[in-house]
């Protein structure tokens, strides 16, 4: 018997009649955001394994906040996406690209599972790990790029808030994943098995990518679209309309959150909370936030916000959380302040030297929890951000003449992006153990004040 259609009533003579179907463009829609969502999901991975799991395991292990900073150089792969960028865009297929690239990290995670991390009393990791992990993010930003090209060419107007949103949250989803998720199951499972697991699912997503019908279905680019000089199309992407103006907002929009967002829960852990709490809080919990920022960011352009008040209205959210966590930054430098492991979960463990004052009462009950929320507020208001300038820089893209050009204009912002964050988050380790953790985070209060200013000189063409 064929299944029965869903029926609603009909308020004016309440009988049934069979619902309305879904409308041809959300049906279509939707077969677009699919695939992007499992495609986003696994380039994730690396980023969460490097920016949750190294980070926590290399301080737990002695190292300085300098050095566990310049790890973050393994990211360097992605600040040459222009290299190949105009390779993926003229040579061979986006799905070819794809499907390349993806199987290509479950070769490496399939090498890292014979290769395990540093043993206990290591000074950092060793080379063949470091190795590993620097192919990883190479076919990661390989992929990124036919990624980019593949949204691009595939997205209607209308389909870049919701689009945006698929890929900041899946992208945010592979991250939490790789990274709190780690930190909590590590002691139970192997770093091989686990490892084995991920080259699995990358070559289960290749296979997927080869099959998908919205993958099949690009927008050819014309014949006459030869690709330029490296010279010249410099000069051609400078010259779209608002490239100037965006270029500038990309490099500094992330200055001081990714400065905070890297040290704060390193200095949790130097105040005694343990790290599968911290991976619980600062990686299942605060990248769920992150996730819940993201996804308010695409319904409210969905519903046809614009991009620029919305971004200058998380801007001013996202400095007074800033703010708060600064002032909790402050309480947790004081001199014998720490807080005791395994009890955070529970809002205890705030202690003072081994002392009990009454004057600490209060603080005994709050901090650890405020600690642990402005986490997650700032991973929420990240979030929103995020999603609103990335939306932002897909509409200046699509402002360049031809499709080939919007592709690479829009690996070059992404690249750019990267490397401002990229830069502080190296750097921020270094500035605390210079400055110490007070005037470093001082500064990034500052920095997170200077794109709120710089919004107000946004030219007319991405209004």
């Amino acid at each position: 018997m064929p299944p029965r259609p869903a029926l609603n009533p009909d308020p004016a003579t309440r009988a049934w009649a069979p619902a309305p179907a879904p409308a041809p463009g959300l049906l279509a829609m939707r077969g677009k955001l699919l695939p992007l969502a499992g495609l986003y999901l696994v380039q994730g991975l690396p980023y969460g394994l490097q920016s949750g799991l190294l980070p926590v395991l290399l301080r737990a292990r002695g190292l300085s906040l300098t050095r566990v900073g310049l790890a973050k150089a393994l990211y360097a792969p992605w600040l040459f996406k222009l290299v190949w960028a105009p390779l993926v865009d003229t040579r061979g297929s986006p799905r070819a690209w794809l499907t390349l690239s993806t199987a290509a990290l479950g070769l490496v995670c399939g090498l890292l599972a014979s290769h395990p991390p540093a043993a206990a009393g290591q000074a950092g990791l060793p080379v063949t790990v470091a190795g590993l992990l620097l192919l990883l993010n190479l076919a990661a930003a390989v992929q990124d790029v036919a990624l980019d090209t593949l949204a691009v060419r595939l997205l209607e107007p209308a389909e870049l808030g919701p689009g945006n949103t698929v890929q900041v949250v899946a992208y945010k989803l592979g991250a939490v994943l790789a990274g709190g998720g780690l930190l909590a199951f590590v002691p139970t499972l192997s770093w091989p098995l686990l490892f084995l697991l991920l080259a699995a699912t990358y070559w289960l997503a290749a296979a997927l990518t080869w099959v998908a019908p919205a993958l099949q279905q690009l927008p050819t680019p014309l014949p006459s679209e030869h690709p330029r000089h490296t010279l010249h199309l410099g000069q051609d992407l400078l010259a779209v309309p608002g490239t100037l103006w965006t270029v500038g907002f990309v490099l500094t929009y992330k200055l001081g959150e990714q400065g905070t967002s890297g040290l704060f829960p390193l200095l949790l852990l130097d105040c005694g909370i343990s790290a599968p709490e911290l991976g619980l809080w600062n990686g299942v919990g605060a990248v769920a936030c992150s996730i819940a920022g993201s996804s308010l960011g695409g319904a409210l352009l969905a519903r046809r916000r614009q991009p620029l008040p919305l971004l200058k209205s998380a801007l001013q959210f996202r400095l007074g959380g800033l703010a708060c966590q600064t002032a909790v930054l402050f309480h947790l430098d004081s001199p014998g302040a720490s807080l005791a492991p395994s009890t955070v979960l529970r809002g205890e463990g705030w202690a003072t030297g081994g002392r009990s004052l009454e004057s600490w009462a209060l603080l005994t009950s709050v901090l650890p929890g405020a600690a642990l929320l402005s986490l997650c507020l700032q991973h929420f208001l990240g979030g929103l951000v995020t999603t609103t300038t990335f939306t932002l820089m897909m509409r200046c893209s699509q402002l360049a003449p031809s499709a080939l050009q919007q592709a690479t204009h829009y690996s070059l912002l992404a690249t750019l992006e990267l490397l401002g964050k990229l830069l502080m988050g190296t750097l921020a380790g270094a500035l605390a153990d210079s400055l110490g953790p007070r005037l470093c985070f001082s500064v990034f209060l500052a920095l997170s004040a200077m794109p709120m200013l710089y919004l107000g000189l946004a030219p007319n063409t991405l209004a």
